[in-house]
């Protein structure tokens, strides 16, 4: 492992950093800072990436992959958090389109891979469920075979900005009858346009409604949308979400808001002088500090891994304490912020100190970081059982 950047990894990520600043619109960079990016920003900034080759470059390079090393890659994900860019959208290009360019048809791949791409479909995750969340397998939704069609039913819940979504990617079961739970599963492409959907917003804590439940009553989904083989879904499933846990660490986004916290802090007053000078945050920042920097070196131990051809499963300690870290910093950021840290409606224009006004909501929405991905308690196990040997 390395942890200094080559002289041309320097000069590749200085390139990526003018493309971030110079492309991307100042405003939209400010709104996803403040947590408060809109569809359009996404879809805008994807398209502007996507113009640039930049928006999915992990991806075959016949379909607009760049084939960079691994450092490159740690490199453009780690750019774009700390220069506040909104990521390509993660069911787009770091789930389903690496899941059809590996598995599927060959006119699934020219139907949907350029689309999906440059974000002219958005795809909403269809996985969990009500008793099916960190056992995924357990997964009650089924398909059933009729003639040219699956007819789906059942429910999915927290699905992402599923309010958005044109198109699904559904983990659902083909074959009941199976031996082994993670047997018997499918991975299909629903149009959500399709008779028989029903979508439920979920109202979170912070007061967003970003997560929504779908019902489906006999959803036909023609056969020519599934995806690789039928009842192979969990191989599929754990390709995808092998992508997903590495990118939920967010190590940039975490320095980033350090970096901006440190700044703000110089000018936050307190009875003895300043926020920096108070001795129980200046602790409790240079705690942060010192994780934000063991984080970089496990986040080049996995780069390292995935160079040699081997999945890390260091990766599930970069999910758990990269999430971990984030959500400190968002409590520091909300106990700075006192009573500017005011719980506002996402659809209201954010007073004059911004990050202060959006602090408490922050802090209640990356609550949820312990759970998604693969929950922390999940990754301890996983930790427990292929690094620790027990």
């Amino acid at each position: 492992m390395d942890l200094e950047l080559s002289r041309e990894d320097i000069e590749f990520r200085d390139g990526l950093r003018e493309v971030f600043l110079r492309e991307i619109p100042e405003e939209i960079r400010r709104r996803n800072s403040l947590s408060r990016v809109t569809r359009d920003d996404i879809v805008t900034t994807q398209r502007i990436l996507n113009s640039h080759g930049l928006a999915v470059p992990h991806w075959p390079v016949e379909w607009g992959g760049k084939d960079w090393t691994p450092t490159q890659s740690h490199i453009y994900a780690s750019e774009l958090q700390r220069s506040s860019v909104p990521q390509p959208l993660a069911f787009n290009v770091s789930m389903v389109g690496p899941i059809i360019a590996e598995f599927g048809t060959e006119e699934q791949k020219r139907t949907f891979l350029p689309a999906t791409a440059n974000l002219d479909i958005w795809w909403s995750q269809g996985f969990s469920e009500p008793e099916a969340g960190s056992d995924l397998a357990s997964l009650r939704t089924t398909a059933r075979r009729e003639g040219d069609s699956y007819v789906l039913s059942g429910q999915k819940t927290w699905t992402t900005l599923g309010q958005y979504g044109d198109w699904m990617f559904v983990l659902a079961r083909t074959d009941p009858d199976a031996p082994r739970k993670q047997q018997g599963l499918s991975f299909l492409l629903l149009d959500m346009t399709t008779p028989g959907i029903e979508r439920r917003p979920i109202t979170l804590v912070d007061g967003s409604a970003e997560v929504n439940e779908f019902f489906f009553d006999n959803v036909r989904v023609p056969v020519e949308n599934l995806v690789g083989e039928q009842n192979k879904g969990w191989s599929y499933a754990k390709f995808l979400l092998g992508n997903e846990r590495n990118g939920i660490a967010q190590v940039g986004t975490s320095q980033r808001v350090f970096a901006d916290l440190a700044e703000a802090s110089r000018g936050i007053p307190t009875e003895t002088g300043t926020l920096a000078d108070d001795p129980q945050f200046r602790a409790s920042m240079h705690r942060s500090r010192t994780t934000l920097l063991a984080l970089e070196a496990t986040q080049l131990r996995v780069t390292g891994a995935s160079a040699s051809g081997k999945a890390s499963p260091v990766s599930s300690l970069l999910k758990m304490e990269g999430t971990k870290a984030l959500q400190e910093l968002s409590k520091l950021r909300k106990e700075a912020a006192s009573q500017d840290g005011m719980l506002l409606d996402t659809e209201t224009e954010v007073a004059s100190d911004e990050a202060s006004a959006v602090a408490a909501a922050q802090y209640l929405n990356q609550r949820k970081l312990s759970i998604f991905g693969g929950s922390n308690e999940i990754q301890r196990g996983v930790i427990a059982k292929t690094i620790l040997g027990l």
